[in-house]
């Protein structure tokens, strides 16, 4: 996924934040950011199989896309909980 994607996604997380309805808004933005993160997860744990299955330098670039592919997955973590946390003040 290009790191084009994750700004629209972070844009969408943002625009369900504005939408209001206090903490359900920022849970459900944090749902989403989770659901997001646990499928680049599950790409990653592919890639990863592949490269079990290679040698070389194919695998050591299947295990970098993996790698960066988790590194995504966190960092929507972090950004969901961020406009979760962002959406709940907004709502007080």
């Amino acid at each position: 996924m290009k790191l084009s994607s994750k700004f629209i996604a972070l844009a969408g997380f943002a625009a369900l934040a504005a939408c209001g309805g206090g903490n359900e808004a920022g849970d459900n933005v944090e749902a989403s950011a989770d659901n997001q993160a646990g499928m680049l997860e599950n790409q990653a744990a592919g890639l990863e199989q592949q490269a079990d299955n290679t040698t070389g330098a194919a695998a050591e670039t299947l295990e970098n896309q993996a790698a960066a592919l988790e590194n995504q997955a966190e960092a929507t973590r972090e950004a969901g909980e961020n406009q979760a946390e962002a959406a709940e003040e907004n709502a007080q």
